[in-house]
């Protein structure tokens, strides 16, 4: 009676590992530049993940906007989707 049990278990572990894996997610990097600024976006799967700005003719240090979630609020509890919030980069290593 456990050899039907066996060989379908056998059978879903071949099925299992025969499949493929998922697809790589769509990654985009698009740079948007004028005499000022320079904008570089990351986009994963067609969200925003990452934008930096850097000044170009002040001194101004350059900055990151952190995109928040589309499906979580942001601390601050504004409401806004697609807003984010700059952040300055102090230290690099």
């Amino acid at each position: 009676m456990r050899r039907p049990t066996a060989l379908l278990l056998l059978a879903v572990c071949c099925t299992s590992a025969l499949a493929e894996p998922p697809p790589e997610p769509k990654v985009e990097r698009t740079v948007t530049e004028d005499d000022q600024v320079r904008i570089e976006e990351l986009k994963v799967r067609g969200e925003t993940k990452k934008v930096t700005v850097k000044n170009k003719k002040t001194r101004a240090p350059d900055y990151e906007i952190v995109v928040n979630d589309a499906g979580h609020e942001s601390a601050g509890g504004s409401g806004k989707s697609g807003s984010g919030t700059r952040v300055w980069r102090i230290l690099n290593f």
